[in-house]
């Protein structure tokens, strides 16, 4: 069982440490907590434990602890030491090397790696000063994960949330798993989310995709050293570590992206494109009192086909397909029909739009696999993995 010493900072997005130890005990890993005077403001030592299944540790003075344990001990005995949320104090404190509390003094006495999810108000995270300290923990090894951008706490917007638990959780999945980088040197494009099609000014086509399993694949491939160019339609989620994301609105932008990001030795076409636009969108919103509009319809490009016979073709093409009913039947079809190599095929009739699970069905020129029910990121490691060995 790989084990976390999760240490979690003061400010609000503390209760995000929750759901984070809430996804990493689901996961089977086991979770020690390291909980700051500032972060007590916000959650209590006794949440964190029953959360955690152990006790949670708070003072570098609790003499019991150092008689049984010993802080040497505890900052060691993790596979890794989470920051969540790291403030821009404590960013700061980790940079100079300054051990005044309990846990400073862990992060100084470590010796595993030390992964860090900033939260901080905006100009906080934009100030030159924490700019430096967080270019100086990087250059020591610590990974530092971008905080998300929107509105927080104070009223302002903009980059310095904290990373949804979900986003953290992945990042911890991979830097447990480091692994041989087999994809180091290879460039793969990778589209997820909907595309929406405008109606009006505020009216669009779309569908329920969250681009969740895209994203979790871009960041799976980046995690094995690819450059991976992530197209991503309208979707609310964080970008993937180390990937290059590229925003789009309509299937016409997302194959304008996707054929300027080619060359590619593959590319994984997760996104559910919208099939029909409307052929006239009105420049302005349609009033409902002059009763439903006549819409014309006209077909969208056909993204994964049309990349099948680009001239800078991708080694290796996988296109998706979301069903629902004879999944299998239509995915070898749809595999033929759009001469992709292989189709990675689900059913969509359940929960699995906007949900953490998926099953899939990978359909190949060798025949049909089917993979049980699981994480969408280990759907998307498991892929990787397999477009590694494909590329070889």
């Amino acid at each position: 069982m790989k084990r976390i010493l999760l240490i979690v900072g003061g400010g609000i997005a503390a209760y995000k440490a929750c759901e984070l130890i809430r996804l990493l005990r689901r996961a089977d890993i086991a979770v020690r907590c390291v909980l700051t005077d500032g972060g007590a403001k916000f959650v209590t030592p006794m949440t964190l434990a029953a959360l955690s299944e152990t006790p949670v540790h708070t003072s570098l003075w609790d003499l019991k602890d150092e008689a049984e344990m010993g802080h040497i001990q505890l900052s060691r005995e993790a596979d890794l030491v989470v920051v969540a949320p790291a403030t821009a104090n404590l960013l700061a404190r980790m940079a100079a090397g300054i051990a005044d509390d309990l846990a400073t003094t862990l992060l100084l006495a470590t010796d595993k790696l030390v992964l860090a999810a900033p939260a901080m108000n905006v100009r906080m995270w934009q100030h030159a000063a924490t700019r430096r300290n967080v270019a100086q923990l990087r250059g020591d090894g610590v990974t530092v994960l971008e905080p998300d951008e929107g509105a927080m706490a104070c009223g302002e917007y903009g980059p310095g949330r904290l990373p949804e638990p979900e986003a953290i959780f992945a990042a911890i999945e991979d830097a447990l798993r480091p692994g041989e980088r087999r994809l180091a040197g290879r460039h793969i494009v990778v589209t997820a989310g909907p595309t929406h099609e405008p109606i009006d000014t505020v009216r669009y086509i779309a569908n329920r995709s969250s681009g969740r399993q895209g994203f979790a694949i871009a960041r799976a491939l980046a995690a094995q050293g690819a450059r991976v160019t992530l197209v991503a339609g309208p979707v609310a989620l964080a970008t993937p570590a180390g990937v290059a994301r590229i925003d789009v609105e309509t299937a016409l932008q997302m194959r304008d992206a996707v054929n300027a990001a080619m060359p590619a030795d593959c590319a994984v076409m997760v996104a559910a494109v919208a099939d029909w636009r409307s052929a006239d969108p009105a420049t302005n919103k349609l009033k409902k009192d002059i009763g439903a509009p006549d819409l014309t319809l006209v077909a969208n490009p056909d993204i994964l086909a049309e990349l099948a016979v680009h001239p800078n073709r991708p080694q290796l093409l996988i296109g998706f397909a979301a069903e629902t009913d004879r999944v299998v039947e239509h995915a070898v079809a749809k595999r033929q029909r759009k001469q992709a190599d292989w189709i990675v095929a689900n059913d969509v009739s359940g929960d699995v739009m906007g949900g953490e699970e998926n099953a899939v069905h990978l359909v190949t020129p060798e025949g049909v696999e089917t993979w049980a029910r699981a994480r969408k990121d280990a759907i998307a490691r498991r892929l990787a993995d397999r477009i590694a060995d494909a590329l070889g």
